[in-house]
């Protein structure tokens, strides 16, 4: 029988959170040497140049013993803040550095930390953290005010802790404006680190929208039955049910969901009105996405190929979450293209 994500209730210990707390498989081979900035955006070979420089700092000695003795506690550490468009390379960079650095270090999405405190509490969050020599914090988000109050804390700490502190942030490649607003809004929350911050601005153009890859496709609901029910480690849900799901588990335990997922087929698809339905699915696409977990959808009763449109509404595109939301449909977009290549291989070579 088929299994679905509904019949999964994960209860992960302690250490498999912290376990989690690396960079994704889809990031696995993301080395310094290997990002290859892009020669009509200067910007992206300056963040190599610095992430390499940085990486070289943190793995210099800091003083002899006299030095030591003569500190009472770490001096605040210093970190980087990667500000930038969707797709130009913060992430690889952000692993890079990860891969870069010897020592305990921990890498995860703001989400992942923000659920992770909301799972142990803020002080014993700060206490396995401040352990780290670094911190790697992807999408860094300023759309929630108390989430965003409770995360500069948390860096604050760590960072009197002498913990190293990097993050990235998505800005619209249409609103870099905005963009930079949203950095100067999230030193100004914390004043206290300003000065210990450098943002770093990356230009350039999406690498997800290279491919041509856009849209989000989606197959026949029969056609999807069949591939969840015969595929090997695939799973099968009706997105309603799924969504109901979703609000009986922790997003912290999300990626512990898909553990061992070899395709997610999803049937009854449709638009998305309310933020909490929509966030929470956002998350879930956040893990598959991370784990390259390809994804097979259709429509409500749609009986041939097509392309969801719409699944955010207009009022939720206009929202504080709206780069949350946009993330999300192009993260989504890849991962149809590749649950579609899995029923037809040459197509998806055809296209490119």
């Amino acid at each position: 029988m088929t299994e679905a994500l509904c019949d999964r209730r994960p209860d992960p210990s302690l250490e498999r959170l912290l376990a989690d707390l690396v960079p994704p498989s889809r990031f696995a081979q993301a080395r310094l040497d290997n990002y290859v900035p892009d020669p009509a955006h200067p910007s992206q070979e300056e963040a190599k140049q610095r992430v390499t420089a940085f990486a070289a700092d943190l793995g210099a000695p800091r003083g002899g013993f006299l030095t030591k003795l003569r500190r009472k506690k770490p001096e605040p550490a210093r970190g980087i803040y990667l500000d930038g468009g969707f797709g130009v390379g913060k992430t690889h960079l952000l692993t890079s550095l990860f891969h870069a650095v010897d020592g305990d270090r921990v890498y995860g999405t703001f989400v992942e930390y923000t659920d992770l405190v909301g799972a142990l509490g803020f002080q014993k969050a700060v206490e396995l953290l401040g352990e780290s020599v670094l911190v790697c914090i992807d999408e860094f988000e300023l759309d929630d005010p108390g989430d965003t109050l409770l995360m500069t804390r948390l860096i604050r700490e760590l960072s009197d802790r002498g913990v190293a502190v990097v993050a990235t942030s998505n800005t619209l490649p249409d609103a870099l404006g905005e963009g930079r607003f949203a950095a100067q809004d999230f030193l100004r929350e914390i004043q206290a680190m300003a000065e210990r911050f450098d943002v770093l601005r990356i230009d350039g153009e999406d690498y997800r929208r290279r491919d041509g890859v856009t849209e989000i496709a989606t197959l026949p609901e029969p056609e999807v039955d069949r591939s969840g029910e015969s595929m090997e480690g695939a799973t099968l849900d009706g997105f309603d049910p799924l969504l109901f799901h979703l609000t009986k588990v922790h997003p912290s335990r999300y990626g512990a969901m898909i553990d061992e997922v070899s395709a997610a087929h999803v049937t009854g698809m449709h638009g998305l009105t309310h933020h909490h339905d929509a966030l929470r699915f956002v998350v879930l696409v956040d893990r598959l996405y991370d784990r390259e977990v390809p994804v097979l959808i259709s429509l409500v009763g749609d009986s041939a190929p097509g392309i969801l449109e719409d699944l955010f509404s207009a009022e939720l595109l206009r929202s504080g979450y709206r780069k949350k939301y946009l993330r999300a449909l192009s993260r989504l977009a890849t991962l149809t293209n590749d649950g579609g290549a899995l029923l037809h291989p040459g197509a998806a070579d055809a296209a490119s």
